[in-house]
């Protein structure tokens, strides 16, 4: 059975982060809207492709349970993340095409 990554941020630590994002200094592979888009995207990719990978494992009979349902359920956020994402993008450019010259 996999564990559920957990996160432990402190005051300290949220200040570096703040400060990296400040300067500039997100990481290796950043820097455009466009590449962090682009990694969002492959990550919503890659987290169907566990889902699929889960459910046939499942299906062959190979599979756990709870990691076919847990991967299921994070699949499904992703999509509707993605989703609202996109539906607030587009209402943005809707309203910006109906602002007056």
């Amino acid at each position: 059975m996999s564990t559920i990554p957990t996160m432990v941020i402190t005051p300290s630590g949220a200040a570096d982060a703040y400060a990296k994002v400040d300067r500039g200094d997100t990481g290796a592979g950043s820097g455009s809207f466009g590449s962090a888009l682009q990694r969002a995207l492959e990550s919503a990719v890659d987290t169907g492709h566990v889902a699929d990978t889960q459910a046939v494992q499942a299906i062959s009979g190979a599979g756990n349970l709870t990691e076919v349902v847990t991967a299921l359920s994070r699949a499904e956020l992703t999509l509707q993340t993605a989703t609202a994402i996109r539906d607030r993008v587009v209402q943005a450019y809707q309203d910006i095409m109906k602002m007056p010259i």
